[in-house]
């Protein structure tokens, strides 16, 4: 490694954001890539993350870590949601500004936005309203996040980025058949309903709910190019309280369009029923994405090209996995 190649640190290299972020960075080459495990680094601690920036002295920083999960987990562990992710952002932040690191990009949520915002969500409905409840401590955790970066940049000057992409899907998801979110969870009970020939499968809520999908592999490659943007260009598109910015893909589907969508992949031929007693959660998710098509920067993977790659990821991972009976 030459002394112009940047070190750059992924923190949460090892979940789907993550690793994404690291075959983008390793595909672009003359990076020198820094990660740990959360065995070997646990971001909750604070002297812990203060000796990792001391001795490794990163260039760049990309915030990928964060407790994650569906309605159910975020209903479930309300606590454990707000505590850790604030505590994590708090940490790594902070520490990464003492060590000097002048560039970091945090990794947000459309959640962030307003239960009822105006649809798309543009960038300015961030605290204009109240949020969903089933997610509120994770969305509170991470506006914190973007406001951590603000801040250090108001007092510090440093070039800390947000974004915040839609729903994410891909390789390297959690299929835990209680705290996913929707597109694994149901990639999992549709290939183990068929698997056992079940004669429906009951899904949460109504199937109303609208909801936007991005690539995991398209988040990455889009997360690279705002950090990598030169400063003058991301500075006019943003403000210095206002400085997140979006990522998705302009348009959304329903539930019900999903779950038929993903069904149809997998192959199951029951019948799928939705129980209107369970929550819907927010009734419509989709981003105003055009602040970054003028940086450059438009998805190229469709819905249904993704679903079934992500289909055929969910059947290598589970079998490396021993978890589940994959035969197709």
């Amino acid at each position: 490694m030459t002394s112009a190649t940047p070190k750059i640190y992924v923190a949460g290299h090892r979940g789907m954001v993550g690793s994404a972020i690291v075959r983008v960075l390793q595909q672009k080459g003359n990076r020198e890539i820094v990660t740990r495990s959360h065995e070997d680094l646990d971001l909750t601690n604070q002297n812990e993350v203060r000796s990792f920036f001391a001795t490794e002295r990163p260039h760049q920083v990309y915030l990928a870590a964060a407790k994650v999960g569906g309605i159910h987990a975020n209903s479930t562990y309300p606590a454990e949601f707000i505590y850790n992710n604030l505590i994590i952002e708090a940490n790594v932040i902070h520490e990464a500004w003492q060590a000097g690191v002048q560039k970091l990009l945090f990794l947000g949520s459309s959640c962030i936005y307003p239960r009822l915002a105006p649809q798309p969500m543009p960038e300015e409905a961030l605290l204009t309203g109240q949020l969903e409840p089933t997610n509120e401590p994770y969305a509170i955790a991470k506006i914190a996040g973007i406001k951590l970066c603000e801040s250090y940049n108001r007092q510090y000057g440093t070039d800390y980025r947000s974004v915040m992409p839609t729903n994410l899907y891909g390789r390297g998801d959690n299929y835990h058949p209680e705290n996913s979110h929707v597109i694994p969870a149901l990639i999992r009970r549709f290939h183990e309903a068929k698997q056992t020939s079940k004669d429906k499968v009951i899904i949460w809520g109504t199937g109303s709910p609208r909801r936007e999908f991005l690539h995991v592999d398209d988040m990455a490659e889009a997360t690279v190019h705002v950090m990598e943007l030169d400063k003058t260009k991301y500075d006019v598109n943003t403000s210095p309280m206002q400085s997140h910015i979006n990522v998705g893909v302009g348009e959304d589907v329903t539930i019900r369009e999903l779950a038929e969508t993903i069904g149809g992949i997998v192959g199951y031929t029951g019948e799928i029923k939705f129980d209107p007693d369970q929550p819907d959660g927010t009734p419509r998710k989709l981003l105003q994405s055009e602040r970054l098509s003028s940086l450059g920067w438009t998805p190229r993977i469709s819905l249904s090209e993704g679903l079934k790659s992500t289909y055929l990821s969910f059947l290598s991972e589970t079998k490396q996995a021993g978890e589940i009976d994959v035969n197709p």
